[in-house]
């Protein structure tokens, strides 16, 4: 088939798909997040008996607060459970005969799983017990999902709401909610299609087969339908299998490919038919929908068109830039789910990103840098881009000579101030870790292209750096697989800013939230900028679009466009 083709068949089936569900699991989270009444299986009343075993009032509101200390409290006890069950999994069931994980491996993997990034600085197969796997990582990729959905709902809830005492709901609910009513029941429904199709499931090491060479190979074996499903569903990305979803044990097909962007897809991109049903104008989050559509499918042009040519011999004779990508997904797979992955926090990937075009992998880093709102993580994504909306509204209402207005709420010193302070995180973490790591001297043996300053080795070699700090800092958790991370600078460096790229934005946006909640509605005038329609979403996007560009083009021009003009 013909590849043009190929990938237009492949966008159009996931458009469709993603385009019948838009509107009933739009409404069906927007339901989940402002009904009264708690979920009950017969005379089993589950969500209240979970509540009064943890001794939580669920009809308390929670001032923002309230809300980030459980947030952030709920997350610390998460990062010290996950450290300390990977250190001892040598003497817990199921171990395989694998020892306990290392202290800095041990730190970095509780830091990224609790930060919805899925950064991973070891090999599965050889480093993590299926106990470790299921009671640890697959339960956080559960968690750290509903914890950045309920985020997006507290700031959906300051925007709605007018409380003296600026109340945005109670996170103990929000978490419960997010993980039994939405996460859950989707991602069974997911594992099953991915069992259907050939992904397996077990708790058995591994079998041991002949290879092709006729010598002896032992397979690993995990139980990877389940932890699949939610690692895509959840935009978490963190795999069971060292070659991620490249290996035919968790992405077999390229039906099960499809399966897996639209999984991870669907809760990103229906959560703008949530935000608009919960404010109760479905134009905005129609509008932010067109934003994240267009920033989407434009670096998916470009990675398309950049990984579909030939550069060097060897794609030459291929025919298109097929190193590092799997034969059974092609060009228009891997490109779909690159950009898909990078465009959301998931980081799982089908193709090694490191082996792509200077053009393509520019793209896909781009997409990160972004601030990963096209269309972003579960939560973060929706949170993200209405953050930066209140940035083009303060931008144009200076335009007009008015206070800027967002929903009926003003926008005054404190919220533009956290707004900002929102903003300035990701990019502050990735360009002072990138240059720390490019000046030790340490570090230059770790990159897996180096040589004199200039030199495209050098060049490619700074991408990766950047890259690594980009996604950490982006709670992605994709790599460009030519760096090894596996020294104490980068298990810590990486850590701390999987930890500060989650968490501060996070503390900012339920500040915003809670000063939010607590204003007035101000009615619109004749002077209020519209906030829907093409108009503001040519508006956001350019906001977008431009604050990248300020602020990553001078490392971009060191790294892929220069690689590219080599």
């Amino acid at each position: 088939m013909n590849p043009a083709l190929a990938a237009g068949l492949q966008i159009a089936l996931v458009v469709a798909v993603l385009a019948i569900l838009y509107v009933p699991v739009g409404d069906y989270m927007a339901k989940v997040y402002t009904t009264d009444t708690d979920l009950r299986s017969g005379d089993l009343r589950i969500e209240s008996l979970l509540y009064r075993l943890c001794r939580i009032n669920p009809r308390a509101e929670q001032t923002w607060y309230g809300y980030a200390g459980s947030l952030l409290g709920f997350s610390a006890a998460s990062v010290v459970f996950l450290y300390f069950l990977q250190r001892v999994q040598g003497v817990l069931p199921l171990n395989g005969g694998l020892e306990g994980v290392s202290p800095a491996v041990a730190f970095n993997t509780a830091a990224s799983f609790v930060a919805n990034t899925n950064w991973q600085s070891y090999v599965p197969e050889t480093t993590m017990s299926h106990l470790t796997q299921s009671a640890g990582l697959a339960v956080q990729n559960f968690v750290s999902a509903a914890v950045g959905m309920a985020v997006a709902a507290a700031l959906i809830r300051g925007f709605v709401r007018v409380s003296r005492g600026g109340e945005i709901g109670n996170f103990w609910v929000d978490l419960t909610r997010g993980c039994l009513r939405i996460l859950l029941p989707i991602a069974f429904v997911i594992a099953l299609i991915l069992l259907s199709q050939g992904v397996i499931q077990s708790f058995h090491t591994g079998f041991a087969s002949t290879g092709l060479d006729g010598n002896g190979v032992t397979n690993a074996l995990a139980p990877v339908a389940s932890q699949e499903a939610i690692k895509e569903l959840g935009t978490n990305g963190g795999g069971i299998l060292a070659a991620n979803s490249a290996h035919p044990f968790e992405n077999p097909t390229p039906l099960t490919n499809i399966v897996e962007i639209l999984a991870i897809l669907l809760i990103p991109v229906s959560l703008t038919r949530t935000f608009g049903t919960m404010v109760g104008d479905r134009r905005q989050g129609l509008t932010l929908l067109a934003v994240m559509s267009t920033l989407y499918f434009g670096l998916l042009a470009v990675t398309l068109a950049a990984e579909s040519g030939a550069r060097g011999v060897a794609a030459t004779a291929a025919g298109s830039m097929m190193e590092g990508k799997e034969v059974r997904f092609g060009i228009p797979g891997s490109a779909l789910f690159a950009v898909t992955t990078t465009g959301t926090s998931t980081g799982a990937v089908n193709s090694a990103h490191d082996s792509m075009s200077p053009l393509g992998g520019g793209a896909v880093l781009l997409n990160m840098l972004l601030g990963e709102i096209a269309p972003g993580g579960v939560g973060t994504g929706l949170y993200g881009i209405l953050v930066l909306a209140l940035i083009a509204v303060f931008v144009g209402g200076l335009l007009v000579g008015r206070t800027p207005e967002y929903l009926g709420k003003k926008l005054r010193q404190r919220e533009i101030t956290l707004a900002a302070l929102s903003v300035l995180v990701m990019p502050a973490l990735v360009l002072i870790g990138t240059g720390i790591t490019v000046i030790l001297g340490s570090t230059v043996g770790y990159l897996g292209n180096s040589g004199d300053p200039g030199t495209p080795g050098s060049i490619h070699g700074f991408s990766e750096v950047l890259y690594a700090f980009a996604s950490a800092s982006n709670n992605n958790g994709s790599a460009f697989g030519g760096l090894t991370v596996t020294s104490d600078w980068f298990q810590s460096a990486l850590g701390v800013c999987m930890l500060l790229g989650r968490f501060l934005p996070i503390l900012f946006v339920l500040a915003l939230a809670g000063s939010l909640s607590a204003q007035r509605k101000t009615p619109a005038g004749a002077g209020t900028l519209p906030t829907s329609g093409p108009m503001f979403a040519g508006l956001l996007t350019g906001t977008v679009v431009l604050v990248a560009a300020l602020t990553f083009f001078p490392a971009l021009a060191l790294g892929p466009i220069s690689e590219a003009l080599q």
